[in-house]
């Protein structure tokens, strides 16, 4: 059951110390089965934040954001879109790996963040603006774009469009960016497709940085 203990980020923009806090949290039930805490990786100093959905399955082994079949399509299209991800701050809206198990106990398979659990981690990404201070907010997929801009906010009316964040996070979030996850491209019918859409979002991210 959740508790309190490490429920709330420390009082710091030091992302050292709030990774470290991070990996004690038990604000929502996710830890229980999860292999570790998996915080965001980048520079304190990144003009771009990217917000995904959670960790899967690689991530949640290699306690790193986007290393999976995701994250690669991901590197992908940031290179094409003329993002360098060694220079971005990459992070998740959920800390924690859910999943469930396939029929034989083997696998692990995805499952979707309630928005109990988006709710209980969003003080760690308010945590993890504060101390990048982004220009830009990219949001990849719906349950990152509605852990910062609310439950109504609706990805098919509004992906790659420049957005304005809620007033309660005006310092924070300059200007953000919605598109769809990566993973949806790679579930896509028609990939390719998918795929040039997913790139056409980014580049358009891309300009609003001059």
């Amino acid at each position: 059951m959740p508790d309190s203990r490490g429920a709330e980020p420390p009082d710091t923009t030091d992302l050292d110390r709030l990774r470290s806090a991070a990996s004690g949290c038990r604000g929502c039930p996710l830890y229980q089965d999860a292999t570790q805490t998996v915080f965001g990786e980048g520079s304190a100093g990144a003009k771009v934040l990217v917000v995904g959905e959670q960790p899967g399955d690689k991530e949640d082994l290699a306690g790193e954001p986007f290393v999976g079949p995701a994250g690669k399509l991901l590197d992908r299209a940031f290179e094409e879109a003329g993002f360098d991800r060694r220079s971005l701050y990459v992070t998740n809206a959920v800390k924690h790996f859910k999943f469930k198990r396939d029929e034989r106990g083997k696998r692990r398979i995805h499952q979707k963040p309630g928005r109990t659990e988006v709710v209980a981690c969003r003080p760690w990404l308010l945590a993890e603006l504060r101390a990048v201070r982004p220009e830009l907010v990219l949001l990849l997929g719906a349950t990152a774009a509605q852990s910062l801009l609310g439950p109504k906010f609706r990805l098919t009316a509004h992906r790659g469009e420049p957005l304005e964040a809620p007033e309660e996070l005006a310092g924070l979030v300059p200007t953000a960016v919605a598109t769809v996850h990566p993973s949806a491209v790679l579930r896509a019918p028609d990939r390719d497709e998918a795929y040039a859409g997913f790139v056409a979002d980014l580049r358009a991210a891309a300009k609003l940085l001059g």
